[in-house]
């Protein structure tokens, strides 16, 4: 390797070309993820059907907890850039026709379906590749920064994404609008082809890489993937740390939050800012991972600040008015987003590079496909209850993820690279 060769692998990531090529494209496909969904629901609410709204609203949802765990084999097994390319193209083209489509006649709910189902079933390829690229594109020691980086994308997309989905709704309906997100995804192919992509290094169990090629199967290495992540003495701990803190965190957090305002006479002005003072808080955290690029004794410190943001999620339902909720919201929002992305750039360093794809998809399915099935859950406990304790159980689920990280030595001692 030449000494440029050695000083490019050295650089910071938010100094590293390579790094903001892929960072400019995940900022295009989130942007136009939030665009896509704002006129998704602006196309299935001018069907006149409430009932066919909620249908359209779902059904992406299916795709994704079904094909989650599959798409983090094709990510393993044919390359995450290769499947991220592909997903983005696949999504351009998809919104694009839908565009074209709702020029020439009105939406009707089984075309909105239709859109959201293989919109979804993209997606179950998207996240798992696009979570396995960091570690492909630099070096160990910066994936705690890229990951602050990717997070400070993903919540500016959110701020972006909404108002530029609403102008273009306002402008030229819901065609204007998919028409804005397929472009946006089409902008980050050119990006992605031009990444760098650094070789695989062998892995760490030679044995399993053998059987592996023995039998090239995709159920074989889906079932061989769960067992790695079982038998690792980080990464299975990891795993229920993020199943019980998007458990405990999903529900209340989006629909408690709603029916909070709703009791309280906070309107949706008021639910607003609460939800802006979460945002703030954790593009905070994002940032500040993103200037450190490490936090000594990661493992101790994400443990501690999950604990510490389920007493934040407990008090939100105690508090008098909107901005003592925004305060705190803005407080769990600093805490979870340092405890999430701590989380994450732990799984990626933790993880063999052979396998990151299946422990991504893993992970991206308890987010995405385990932890909405807590609204229904929710909604029928604040009903019963209400939401004091509802918040309370929801912030006993969260506090126990960070208590069993604190039980269990790998977890708590877990460092990053230097």
């Amino acid at each position: 390797m030449t000494a440029s060769a050695v000083e490019a692998a050295e650089r910071p990531a938010h100094r590293d070309p390579n790094v903001l090529r892929w960072l400019g494209a995940y900022t295009a496909s989130m942007i136009g993820d939030s665009i896509y969904f704002m006129a998704l629901a602006w196309a299935a609410a001018r069907t006149g059907s409430a009932s066919g709204t909620g249908l359209v609203l779902a059904a992406g949802s299916l795709p994704r907890a079904l094909l989650m765990l599959g798409g983090g084999v094709l990510a393993d097994r044919l390359g995450p850039r290769r499947v991220v390319i592909g997903s983005d193209a696949a999504r351009a083209v998809l919104v694009l026709v839908l565009a074209a489509i709702l020029v020439l006649t009105a939406p009707t709910v089984g075309v909105l379906v239709a859109v959201a189902l293989l919109f979804g079933a993209v997606d179950a390829l998207f996240l798992p590749a696009v979570g396995a690229l960091p570690p492909r594109i630099s070096t160990p020691g910066q994936l705690a920064r890229i990951q602050g980086l990717r997070a400070l994308a993903a919540r500016g997309s959110s701020i972006i994404g909404a108002p530029m989905g609403g102008v273009a709704v306002a402008t030229g309906g819901p065609s204007l609008a998919f028409a804005a997100a397929g472009v946006l995804f089409a902008l980050s192919l050119p990006l992605l082809l031009s990444l760098r992509i650094r070789p695989l290094p062998e892995p760490e169990t030679s044995g399993e890489a053998s059987d592996a090629e023995k039998t090239p199967n995709a159920w074989n290495d889906l079932v061989g993937g769960l067992r790695y992540i079982r038998r690792h003495s980080l990464l299975g701990p990891l795993m229920l740390v993020i199943a019980l803190s998007e458990l405990g965190f999903v529900g209340p957090l989006n629909l408690g939050l709603i029916l909070l305002s709703e009791q309280r006479g906070w309107g949706a002005a008021g639910m607003g800012w609460i939800v802006a003072g979460f945002a703030g808080g954790a593009a905070g955290s994002a940032l500040l991972l993103a200037v450190r690029g490490r936090v000594p004794r990661a493992g101790l410190v994400m443990c501690l600040t999950a604990l510490v943001g389920a007493v934040g999620i407990a008090s939100l339902p105690q508090v008098p008015t909107v901005a003592h909720a925004a305060a705190i919201a803005a407080f769990v929002g600093l805490t979870a987003g340092l405890a999430g992305a701590l989380c994450g750039a732990l799984v990626q360093t933790a993880a063999d590079p052979a396998y990151l794809g299946r422990v991504t998809s893993v992970s991206t399915f308890f987010t995405y496909a385990i932890a909405p099935l807590s609204y229904p859950v929710t909604g029928a406990a604040v009903a019963f209850w209400g939401t004091g304790p509802v918040f309370v159980v929801s912030a006993a689920v969260c506090a126990a993820g960070g208590a069993m990280g604190l039980a269990l030595t790998a977890l708590r001692r877990a460092e990053l690279p230097r």
